[in-house]
């Protein structure tokens, strides 16, 4: 009966040079379990399983899922700055237009301030005028094929004369004119017609001239083209109340 040496010895000694590939072949299959364990290992999932599925073939490393979901796309970058872009072109037209209507609208009101104010002095002076006394007039004058209508009344010292300084009665006139001698641009800014109307209550209608120096016109209609606008300014002034 033989031991377990004597059995080694004996196999040994059976298969010349055996015992040393034996060995130098299990050494090899040592190492090679001991990286395959140490690459299972490193294959861990999300849930703890480790994975015993070799990995020398993808030898890629992998990112984690939640890296890659962080992450974006140059197309995504893109579509965000062109988004932002024409937001913003967006909001500069905006304040653009608003910044040009406000202008607008402010010029406007200045225009419609002047226009307010001609109104109120023609209604103060003509509405003042006592009848019988031959205080006004009106001629219709054109010049170059454009209506440059007059309108003369009399008044005193006041806003009419514009001064308060003056004694006695004067006859002040509304007509346009040119700025200077060489130049076609009127006193007043963006005018091009000034058309005055007065209505007869005799005729029941609306004539050009005035020479009537007993009685007044009902109404008293100017009308003045700008250049600056389609429709005509339009201002009446009621002289005594119509009847009825």
């Amino acid at each position: 009966m033989f031991t377990g040496s004597e059995d080694q010895q004996r196999c040994s000694s059976s298969f010349p040079g055996s015992a040393g590939r034996g060995v130098a072949h299990a050494s090899r299959v040592l190492v090679l379990a001991s990286r395959r364990n140490n690459l299972s290992k490193s294959l861990r999932w999300r849930d703890g399983s480790v994975s015993t599925r070799d990995t020398c073939a993808t030898r890629q490393p992998v990112l984690p899922r939640d890296i890659r979901a962080r992450a974006f796309t140059l197309l995504e970058i893109m579509l965000a700055v062109i988004i932002l872009g024409m937001m913003s072109l967006a909001i500069y037209r905006f304040v653009q237009a608003n910044v040009t209507a406000m202008r607008v609208s402010s010029e406007a009101d200045v225009v419609e301030a002047r226009y307010d104010g001609l109104r109120e002095l023609l209604s103060q002076q003509l509405q003042s005028l006592p009848p019988g006394t031959g205080a006004l007039t009106g001629e219709p004058l054109k010049i170059e094929g454009h209506d440059r209508d007059e309108l003369s009344w009399v008044c005193p010292a006041g806003p009419g004369l514009l001064t308060r300084y003056a004694t006695g009665d004067f006859q002040v006139s509304l007509r346009l004119r040119p700025h200077d001698a060489k130049s076609r641009q009127l006193d007043l800014d963006n005018v091009g017609t000034l058309q005055i109307r007065f209505f007869d209550s005799r005729l029941n209608t609306w004539v050009q001239r005035w020479t009537d120096t007993v009685t007044l016109p009902r109404l008293v209609k100017v009308v003045i083209g700008r250049t600056d606008a389609t429709a005509p300014k339009e201002i009446t002034v009621p002289l005594a109340r119509m009847p009825l």
